[in-house]
């Protein structure tokens, strides 16, 4: 790769955690819609608070259909779920990989789900902006999943984990549950 390909990339990913919120085209796609009532394993009910990162506006598949009880069962990477075992929360869905797995999100659904709603905890807590978390890019702490863009935005991140951390918490809220990146 030349040196200047390698920049534009990197300019582009720092640009997309830079970017400010907005509205993004409706999916259709059957992939990432939610699945009839009948087909759900549970349904939590409640409302959400802040933004939920799904792929579009509209859609309501969270965290890419990853297994967030998958982060915290110390296998080598989480595992994406499967339709079978999806469990809506605060009206969106999170998928998983066992009846165990869903199970436990079901008895707390705020341990296992990502900070943020699954945004970039770098964006939000460095510069207060909705990015994409990438559900491969994570980070524990204290009991808590955070996703970020990138590994190069997860290394910035890393750099001042307390401080992002603290920031993202203040900024998260001042976002309203109906937000979405500029993708």
């Amino acid at each position: 790769m030349k040196p200047s390909f390698i920049a534009l990339a990197l300019m582009a990913g720092i640009a997309a955690c830079n970017a400010p919120a907005e509205s993004t085209v409706e999916s259709d796609s059957a992939q990432t819609q939610a699945p009839k009532g009948a087909d759900l394993f549970a349904d939590l009910g409640g409302e959400n608070s802040g933004p939920i990162h799904t792929q579009r506006r509209g859609d309501t598949l969270a965290v890419s259909g990853y297994d967030v009880v998958s982060y915290f069962t110390g296998d080598a990477a989480p595992v994406e779920g499967t339709r079978e075992f999806t469990v809506r929360y605060l009206g969106f869905d999170y998928r998983f990989a066992s009846e165990g797995n869903a199970q436990a999100f079901i008895e707390d659904p705020a341990k296992y789900a990502p900070a943020y709603g699954g945004y970039c905890a770098w964006a939000i807590g460095a510069n207060n902006a909705l990015a994409p978390g990438d559900p491969q890019v994570y980070e524990i702490v204290d009991g808590t999943l955070y996703l970020n863009y990138d590994e190069d935005v997860q290394a910035r991140w890393e750099k001042d984990i307390p401080g992002f951390i603290e920031s993202g918490d203040e900024n998260y809220r001042t976002h309203a549950p109906d937000e979405h990146f500029k993708g």
